[in-house]
């Protein structure tokens, strides 16, 4: 029987960490591989198991990866930000998201380890199907791997910026052009103590029944 409380406190703890990463400690291989095989026990479309892992501990390639993944953050940087109602809870966290988020742009190449999930195949022509189904193979498994270092006491944060120049970072680490990258993971122990449910939006009003729409 799981303990629903201690799994509820993992899932709805399981923050992007930023700030408080820890980047003077460093993170053993074996807890890495760890995670790794905890991720793989995700489910896959069709069991194909075409997923990999790409980590990266050499400090040069942690510093190029984290100039690509700056240099897409300031482009993104100069988007105009989203617009929220006043009682939306999005809009009191903008800012510290902000702030944080360009933190970690100027620190990833720090994080002892950074992890790429990867997946066999291209989505570029796949359709909204094909694209669902190579997404769906590898998004579990990569939620999986930041479930398990979060339960290991390690800081992971989810980002995708640097997928503008997935050609660049792929020639960087020999990735194969048949490969696609779908995210970018600092690895490291935090600091401070555990972390908070994070504010958002009542499931009440985000779940529709039988139709768009349609809530109760």
């Amino acid at each position: 029987m799981i303990d629903i409380a201690a799994a509820d406190h993992l899932l709805s703890t399981t923050r992007s960490v930023r700030k408080r990463l820890d980047f003077s400690r460093p993170v053993a291989d074996e807890l890495i591989l760890e995670c790794i095989e905890v991720a793989l026990q995700a489910p896959t479309g069709s069991n194909l198991q075409g997923w990999s892992f790409m980590v990266i501990t050499d400090p040069a390639k942690k510093k190029a990866i984290g100039d690509i993944y700056a240099r897409a953050f300031g482009l993104y940087a100069m988007m105009p930000p989203p617009e929220y109602d006043g009682d939306d809870p999005r809009a009191a966290s903008r800012q510290p998201v902000v702030d944080s988020a360009t933190y970690l742009a100027e620190h990833m190449h720090e994080a002892p380890a950074l992890v790429i999930p990867c997946i066999e195949g291209r989505v570029e022509e796949a359709g909204v199907l094909g694209q669902a189904s190579v997404y769906g193979s590898i998004l579990p498994a990569a939620w999986s791997f930041m479930l398990a270092a979060r339960a290991r006491g390690l800081g992971t944060a989810w980002t995708s910026l640097h997928l503008m120049y997935e050609s660049e970072a792929a020639e960087v680490l020999g990735i194969p052009p048949t490969i696609t990258q779908t995210g970018l993971f600092p690895v490291a122990y935090y600091t401070g103590e555990d972390f908070k449910p994070a504010k958002r939006l009542p499931a009440e009003r985000l779940t529709f029944w039988d139709g768009w729409g349609n809530t109760r």
